[in-house]
């Protein structure tokens, strides 16, 4: 069983580690064959700036996925009970991105005691590019 945050030493207001990653080129394709998402705005920058972009642009789940790991490291893997985010502002390659995970409440609910995590993914300039919430299960 995967490791579960202990609800007595978490305070609200306390911060998961950050995870930071720059986003590639590559990223971009990769991710696209990992996940079948072939839009050409993506992974084409002769169509992305045919179509009045000025360059491609991250996949929307990638940076989702970039903050559900964070979210499992600091939770561990399946103590999640729910995440849901809402995409802000586009990814751009070569930009360095961070998540942010701070423990917003904690109650207890059907026996279970559970911590509320709001969460997000910004930039260096501080742009959030997804926010959103999760639920975790802690010991």
């Amino acid at each position: 069983m995967s490791r579960r945050l202990s609800y007595r030493d978490v305070e609200v207001g306390d911060e998961a580690p950050r995870i930071d990653h720059k986003l590639t080129r590559g990223d971009l394709v990769k991710y696209a064959g990992a996940s079948g998402d072939f839009n050409p705005m993506h992974t084409d920058e002769v169509a992305a700036t045919a179509a009045g972009l000025p360059s491609v642009f991250g996949h929307g789940m990638f940076t989702m996925g970039l903050l559900g790991t964070a979210l499992t490291n600091y939770a561990g893997i399946g103590n999640l009970v729910s995440y849901r985010v809402r995409f802000t502002k586009q990814t751009w390659p070569d930009e360095m991105l961070s998540t942010r995970i701070v423990v917003a409440a904690k109650r207890e609910e059907d026996g279970r005691r559970l911590l509320e995590l709001e969460c997000s993914v910004a930039n260096a300039e501080g742009q959030v590019k997804v926010e959103g919430t999760a639920v975790a299960v802690a010991e």
